[in-house]
């Protein structure tokens, strides 16, 4: 369960996006979506998920995010990730979504290539 879910405005337009406990199949994908449909509506369309307090995201929740990526790339943003633990990583890479999606160890270093 998503146990604090928090936005950090960067810059205009980009956000960074802090997720901390669990996202599992269910409410927690749905809110996640959710989320971003609202950050588009607001015209913030380059997000940085920072997942250092993310501890477990399953099938479900790394479709939700690839779902989310596909949303913002519609409204001509984008997605970076930043800070996950090695164990989302692994599964970042066994999925291959980090193809899709770019990491990065920082919240700074993922802005700084959207700002590139």
């Amino acid at each position: 369960m998503i146990q604090k879910f928090t936005k950090r405005n960067l810059q205009p337009g980009m956000i960074a996006v802090e997720i901390y406990g669990s996202v599992h199949n269910g409410p927690d994908c749905a809110r996640l979506q959710r989320e971003v449909d609202s950050m588009i509506a607001a015209g913030e369309t380059r997000v940085i998920f920072d997942l250092s307090g993310l501890t477990h995201a399953d099938s479900a929740a790394i479709g939700a995010i690839v779902r989310c990526l596909t949303k913002l790339k519609g409204a001509a943003g984008g997605m970076r990730i930043a800070a996950a633990h090695p164990m989302i990583v692994h599964s970042l890479k066994l999925t291959k979504v980090d193809k899709l999606i770019e990491m990065f160890p920082t919240v700074d270093q993922a802005a700084e290539k959207f700002s590139a």
